[in-house]
C-alpha cells in the first residue's frame, strides 16, 4: 500500500479515459471503449482503500473532514466550471424545453446524484436520446462520490471488529459478492438499476480494494511473473474495449472483463518500488506493462483525464446538434477542442485548486465544498426557471404534439404490450354490431396508424381491433432486443399467438405496419444487411401466407420514413435559432430506403389476397423527407408519427383500404 506515485495508475487512467472518449466519439473500432468507466471504478476502489487503511494503521482512526475535504478538492471546482460552462452554452444551442430538463439534469450532478435522477426514469444510458443530454456523464461521477461516503465507514467497521488487513478483507469481500450478486440479478431484469444504483457498481470498487489488501509478497520477489499477469490485465481491458458492445446485458458477467482486467495491473505495478530498491534485473522492469503505460503521451492523458471527462461529452453532444452527421475530421476536431478545455481546466482551475489553501482540512474545511455545490445548484435551479419561461406556443405546440398518444395507447396503454407480456390483448375500437372487422396488426410503427385508420373505419361500419406489441414485427423474423440486450423470444411466441387468434376471428381485412429492415439495417455493412434482409423478406413472406392459405385479406402499409435527428428536438431548436424546420429534413434516398420498399412490395405482390399501401408520398418530396409539414410536426422522434400529423392521413388511408 504504498503512497508514492505510480505512473502504470496515470497511464491506466489514460486508458480508461480514451476508450470512454473513443466510444462517445463514434469510433466504431471500439464499441466497448464505455467499459473505461468501469476501470476508474477499480482504480477508486485501490487509491482510496489504499489511504483509508494506511490512515486506520497508523492512527486508529480517521480524520473524515480531512479526507472529504481532499475528495471536494479534488473534484468539486473543475466539476462545477464545466457544469456553469455546460448551462450557458445550452442557452444558446438548446431549445428551451430542452433547457429547462438538462437543467434539471444539472441540479443532480452538482450534488452528485444524477445517477438517482436518471432512475427515476428508467433511462437507458444507450439508448438514441441519451446522447442529446449534456450531462449524463456525471452519472459515474455521482456514484464515485456516493461511494465515497460510504467507504470510509465500512473500513472503521472492519477496524472496529478487528484491527488488521484480514478482517478488512472479510468485511470488503463480503460487501463486494453480495453487490455482484444483485448486479447480476437486476443487470437483466431491470438494466437502469444494475447500471446507475452505486451499491450495485460497489463490488467494481470493491475489486480495487481487496487486490491493494492482498499480501504482496505473493509477487514482491518475482518481476516475471507480475509482467504476466500485467499484459494479461492489459489484454483483459482490451478484449472489453473490442468485444463488449451496447447490445450486451451490462455491467452483469461483461464487466468482470475489465475489472479483472484493472486488477491484474494494479497489481503487476505492485512491486516496482521494490524492483527498483533491490536492483531487480533491468530486463523484467522493461518487459513490464508499466513501461508502456509510463510513455509520456499516456502520462499526459492520464494527468488530464479527469478534466477531458468532463468536457469530452458536451462538447460532442453540442457538436452533434450544431452540425449533424459529424465528420471524422469533424469528430477529430471536437477532441482536440476538449483537449484544449481540459488542458486550460487542468492549469487553471483543477491543479490550482487541489494544491491551494482554501479547502484545507478543518473544522470548516467543507464550507467552501458546500458553497460550491449550492452554487453550482442555484445555477443550475435558475436556468430552468429563465427557459420555462421561454417556452413561447410553437414551443409548447411542439412539445404537446409529441407527447400526444395514438388512439389505442389513449383509449388503454396496456393495447400496446410491454416487452414482457405474451398473451396477446387485442382492443376494439367502434360499434359491437359493426358490419366489419379490420385487424390492426404489428408494433409501434402499426400503433400511430391507430388514429386515422379507427376514424375512417367508423365511417365505413367498421370496427378495428388491435394486435399491437412494443418493438415486435409482426413478420416471421427472431429479433434482438436492445431493451433486453437478448433475443426477443416473447415477441415470437406473442406473434404466432396472435396470428392464431387473429385467423380464427376471420376478419374482413388485416393491415399489417412493422419496423422495417430498411429502417432495422441502413447503418448495417452491405454483407450483413443482404442477410438480414434476406431472413426478413421470408418471414414476411411466411406471415402473409399464413393469412392468405387462412383466406384473410391483408394489406401492408409501408413504413414511415425514419430521419437523422429527433424530430420534435430538431424542431424547436430551429424555432429557438430563428431557422426553418427544413433544416431538419431528411435526403429522400437515406429517410425512405426505396429500394428496400421495393423489395416489401415484391414480397407482398407475390401473396395472393394481399395489397401494398404506399403513403411515402405523404412525407417525402422528390429529393427530401419532411419532418414539419402543413404547420404541423409529423415526427415525434426519427419515425414515429405523431398523432396530429397522423389524423391528416384519414382521408388517404381510407382511400387505400375501404
Amino acid at each position: 500500500m504504498a503512497a508514492s506515485f505510480r505512473p502504470d495508475i496515470q497511464g491506466l487512467r489514460a486508458l480508461a479515459v480514451g476508450g470512454v472518449v473513443a466510444y462517445h466519439f463514434g469510433l466504431t473500432a471500439l464499441p466497448g471503449g464505455f467499459a473505461g468507466v468501469d476501470i476508474f471504478f477499480v482504480i477508486s476502489g485501490w487509491l482510496i482503500t489504499t489511504h483509508l487503511m494506511r490512515e486506520i494503521t497508523e492512527t486508529g482512526r480517521l480524520d473524515l473532514w480531512r479526507f472529504y475535504a481532499r475528495r471536494a478538492r479534488r473534484l468539486l471546482p473543475a466539476a462545477v466550471f464545466v457544469i456553469l460552462a455546460t448551462l450557458g452554452a445550452g442557452y444558446f444551442i438548446l431549445a428551451p424545453e430542452e433547457q429547462a430538463l438538462y437543467a434539471h439534469g444539472a441540479m443532480y450532478a452538482s450534488a452528485y446524484a444524477i445517477n438517482l435522477w436518471l432512475l427515476r426514469w428508467s433511462f437507458d444510458y444507450f439508448a438514441a436520446d441519451a446522447f442529446s443530454n449534456p450531462f449524463i456523464h456525471f452519472w459515474s461521477l455521482s456514484v464515485e462520490e456516493q461511494f465515497y461516503l460510504v467507504w470510509p465507514a465500512l473500513l472503521l467497521l472492519a477496524a472496529w471488529l478487528h484491527q488488521g488487513r484480514r478482517m478488512a478483507v472479510m468485511v470488503i469481500g463480503v460487501a463486494g459478492l453480495a453487490s455482484f450478486i444483485a448486479c447480476l440479478w437486476l443487470t437483466s431484469l431491470s438494466p437502469a438499476w444494475a447500471f446507475y444504483f452505486s451499491p450495485l457498481r460497489a463490488w467494481e470498487f470493491a475489486a480495487g480494494g481487496l487486490a491493494t489488501l492482498a499480501p504482496t509478497t505473493l509477487w514482491q520477489h518475482r518481476p516475471g511473473l507480475r509482467a504476466v499477469q500485467g499484459w494479461l490485465g492489459l489484454a483483459l481491458i482490451a478484449a472489453a474495449y473490442l468485444r463488449l458492445s451496447e447490445d450486451m446485458p451490462f455491467p452483469g458477467w461483461y464487466a468482470l472483463l475489465p475489472v479483472i482486467g484493472t486488477v491484474l495491473v494494479l497489481l503487476g505495478g505492485a512491486g516496482e518500488e521494490h524492483d527498483t530498491e533491490t536492483a531487480s534485473p533491468a530486463s523484467w522492469r522493461a518487459l513490464a506493462p508499466a513501461s508502456v503505460l509510463s510513455l509520456p503521451p499516456l502520462q499526459w492523458i492520464g494527468t488530464l483525464s479527469y478534466s477531458l471527462y468532463l468536457w469530452h461529452w458536451p462538447v460532442i453532444v453540442y457538436a452533434g446538434m450544431l452540425v449533424p452527421d459529424l465528420t471524422i475530421p469533424q469528430r477529430l476536431g471536437c477532441g482536440a477542442l476538449a483537449l484544449v478545455l481540459a488542458f486550460l481546466t487542468y492549469h487553471l482551475i483543477e491543479n490550482p485548486a487541489r494544491r491551494g489553501p482554501w479547502l484545507a482540512a478543518g473544522r470548516w474545511a467543507l464550507a467552501p465544498a458546500l458553497a460550491l455545490t449550492g452554487v453550482g445548484v442555484v445555477a443550475a435551479y435558475a436556468s430552468a426557471h429563465f427557459a420555462t419561461r421561454n417556452i413561447d406556443p410553437a414551443q409548447r405546440g411542439i412539445e404537446q404534439a409529441a407527447e400526444q398518444p395514438s388512439t389505442a395507447r389513449a383509449t388503454d396503454e396496456n393495447c400496446l404490450l410491454d416487452f414482457h407480456t405474451v398473451t396477446p390483448k387485442p382492443c376494439t375500437f367502434g360499434k359491437a354490431d359493426a358490419a366489419h372487422t379490420i385487424v390492426l396488426f404489428g408494433d409501434s410503427h402499426a400503433d400511430h396508424w391507430s388514429t386515422p385508420l379507427v376514424e375512417a373505419a367508423s365511417r365505413n361500419d367498421t370496427k378495428v381491433v388491435t394486435y399491437l406489441k412494443s418493438s415486435c414485427r409482426a413478420s416471421r423474423l427472431p429479433t434482438f432486443s436492445a431493451v433486453l440486450k437478448r433475443d426477443y423470444t416473447e415477441c415470437d411466441a406473442w406473434r404466432e399467438q396472435a396470428i392464431a387468434d387473429i385467423i380464427q376471428a376471420r376478419p374482413r381485412l388485416v393491415v399489417i405496419s412493422e419496423f422495417s429492415i430498411g429502417n432495422l439495417t441502413r447503418d448495417m455493412p452491405a454483407a450483413e444487411r443482404g442477410q438480414e434482409t434476406a431472413r426478413w423478406r421470408e418471414g414476411l413472406r411466411s406471415t402473409l401466407q399464413a393469412f392468405s392459405q387462412a383466406g384473410v385479406e391483408t394489406a401492408v402499409i409501408r413504413d414511415t420514413p425514419i430521419g437523422d435527428s429527433f424530430a420534435n428536438s430538431c424542431v424547436a431548436r430551429a424555432l429557438w435559432w430563428r431557422e426553418a424546420p427544413s433544416r431538419c429534413d431528411t435526403p429522400r434516398a437515406q429517410a425512405a430506403n426505396d429500394s428496400a420498399a421495393a423489395q416489401e412490395r415484391a414480397v407482398v405482390q407475390s401473396v395472393p389476397d394481399t395489397r401494398y399501401v404506399d403513403l411515402t408520398d405523404q412525407f417525402c418530396g422528390p429529393t427530401e423527407c419532411h419532418v414539419f409539414i402543413s404547420g404541423k410536426l409529423a415526427f415525434r422522434d426519427r419515425h414515429h408519427l405523431t398523432t396530429a400529423f397522423a389524423e391528416t392521413l384519414e382521408g388517404p388511408l381510407e382511400k387505400a383500404l375501404f
